[in-house]
């Protein structure tokens, strides 16, 4: 099948895309935090705040679970953590890639040092965002930051999502997008110039800074992706712009009655 989510050079189908970008983020994640970091200048923790904060409510509920997809290196799944009350049960953690996934194990894992006790905690799970090895209607919240882009098929992942999802439970998904008008053409020259060189210094390869851009603008407008989430049977379906619309967050729920 062609593939129809992302699409990483030379990958014909979607198979190969998932392994192209399993294989592109195991080799970027020993410099993946300094560079999002540097690149962002650090904007990118005041993405995973606002997201955290859109979902305090159910954060604060500690019997909620609660699933991290795409979790990387651990940075949108330590902003959750912050919102947990002690004792809270432990948010999933899921990544397919295993480097990163370590390097966000050791942040967030129930090993860490200097977990007091009682304080939240997550459980890194090594596992594919499209087969997710959970139980049907089992989670209250499902978010993701800059991972659903990488997916290799999006619908499977908004149906994968739907599924997991309890009846009224959330989905947040928060993503890159590309501004318009005046801030969208100088930041478009950023992002597709500056930003691949600045990667190809500190990271030593061509690929995956060029993948970025590339992604970001191969990825549903937020007007696509919202039909998508609708046609997937949930409701509430919403967009908030941040920072001037570089990035956003996609919220909706699974309805109480189908």
């Amino acid at each position: 099948m062609p593939a129809t989510g992302a699409k990483p050079e030379g990958a014909t189908d979607e198979a190969g895309a998932a392994r192209a970008v399993q294989q592109m983020f195991d080799s970027i994640a020993p410099r993946y935090d300094l560079l999002n970091h540097v690149l962002s200048a650090n904007v990118d923790r005041l993405w995973w705040w606002r997201a955290a904060r859109r979902f305090k409510t159910v954060l604060a509920r500690p019997e909620a679970q609660i699933l991290d997809v795409c979790c990387g290196t651990g940075d949108m799944t330590m902003a959750l953590l912050k919102r947990r009350p002690r004792g809270a049960e432990p948010i999933v953690a899921a990544d397919f890639s295993r480097n990163m996934l370590a390097r966000g194990a050791a942040k967030f894992g129930p090993g860490r040092n200097g977990l007091a006790p009682g304080a939240p905690f997550a459980i890194p799970l090594e596992a594919d965002a499209l087969h997710l090895p959970l139980r049907d209607q089992s989670l209250d919240l499902i978010v993701t930051a800059f991972g659903f882009r990488n997916l290799a098929n999006y619908q499977a992942g908004l149906d994968e999502f739907f599924r997991l999802l309890k009846p009224g439970g959330q989905l947040g998904i928060l993503e890159f997008s590309e501004p318009g008008g005046l801030i969208g053409k100088a930041y478009s020259v950023y992002f597709r110039r500056v930003l691949p060189a600045i990667g190809r210094l500190v990271c030593g390869a061509n690929g995956p800074y060029n993948y970025l851009p590339t992604s970001v603008g191969n990825f549903p407008p937020p007007s696509q992706l919202l039909a998508m989430m609708r046609g997937a049977g949930y409701t509430d379906a919403a967009w908030r712009a941040y920072t001037f619309g570089i990035a956003g967050l996609y919220t909706a729920t699974r309805p109480t009655v189908i």
